[in-house]
């Protein structure tokens, strides 16, 4: 990834489409935008207890940053599921489409877009049909298989070919850091039949026995899969 500053603002882009110019995206950090602390300062949550009004000049900057229309910007109402929902135009009276965690869409200068927090950005390129999806990957939506959900959808909805996607995973928590219960450590062994043994990829265990669970890794599998 390369991090591009416009000012006091930062977002970050993937080398494998930089110079793909049929697709502008970028990967925001917090900084410079326009609200007070403790959000400071590119929030773009409304439902944090932020200043509205700080809310929507942070999200015009971002969209102006990129050079696209936010008006017709699509988005969802982000629920840790894998519900995907099909983009083709922001409804008039509301700014998310529907409660989901990807989006998908093959309409030309339809920007998606999404907020993350420690979940993991997962984003797709079909330089075919020219479609793109996007998911939000927590632990809930990586067992459940939220980058299956978008992708299936854009092969039953635009012709896809998994074989022709391009994937890039953006920042999140990391492995060293995301500690998880028991609870998680089943349920990504249901999904990824990964063990308890040290060479467990995508479960940590530390000194103390505490899991660490690798959502980089675990969204890279099922990618790969």
């Amino acid at each position: 990834m390369q991090r591009i500053t416009a000012g006091a603002t930062a977002y970050y882009q993937f080398d494998q489409w930089i110079a793909t110019r049929s697709l502008i995206h970028g990967v925001f950090t917090r900084l410079g935008g326009f609200s007070a602390s403790p959000w400071a300062s590119l929030n773009v949550g409304s439902m944090v207890g932020d200043d509205p009004q700080a809310v929507e000049r942070n999200a015009t900057h971002m969209y102006n940053t990129l050079g696209l229309d936010r008006e017709r910007a699509c988005t969802v109402w982000q629920v840790h599921g894998i519900e995907t929902v099909i983009a083709r135009e922001r409804p008039a009276d509301r700014r998310w489409l529907a409660k989901a965690d990807a989006l998908v869409t093959d309409q030309i200068g339809l920007p998606l877009s999404m907020r993350f927090a420690d979940c993991v950005p997962v984003l797709l390129y079909d330089p075919v049909h020219h479609a793109i999806g996007m998911a939000h990957a927590g632990w809930r939506g990586t067992v459940g298989g939220v980058v299956r959900s978008a992708l299936d959808a854009m092969c039953a909805t635009f012709g896809t070919q998994p074989a022709d996607v391009q994937a890039s995973i953006g920042p999140s928590i990391g492995p060293a850091d995301y500690q998880v219960g028991e609870e998680v450590v089943q349920a990504v062994r249901n999904t990824f039949g990964s063990t308890d043994s040290a060479a467990d990829p995508l479960i940590r265990r530390a000194d103390d026995g505490s899991a660490y669970f690798d959502l980089w890794a675990a969204n890279h599998l099922t990618l790969e899969r």
